[in-house]
């Protein structure tokens, strides 16, 4: 499946919600990031993710889709981390 991911959490955690993310998901802008991820590997993010959290003061919102193609992406200004597409 191909997600998008968005957290709003403390300034104190917000680092370490970086790394977590950075090791499912491709970082796209200041706490977004997007890509293909197994259910078994969401599972496994959400988990590590409610380990680092406050559920009373931070949040995080997952996007689902089946596949890429279904999602039409468009960036207005400079987008901050090109995904490269090239092996």
């Amino acid at each position: 499946m191909y997600i998008v991911l968005v957290y709003d959490i403390g300034e104190k955690r917000v680092g370490r919600m970086l790394k977590l993310c950075r090791q499912y998901l491709n970082w796209i802008q200041n706490s977004v990031f997007e890509g293909e991820i197994t259910e078994v590997k969401l599972k496994e993010l959400i988990m590590q993710s409610k380990k680092l959290m406050n559920e009373e003061q931070d949040s995080m919102i997952i996007f689902k889709s089946r596949n890429e193609k279904w999602l039409e992406k468009e960036v207005i200004g400079k987008e901050k981390n090109e995904l490269d597409t090239l092996l």
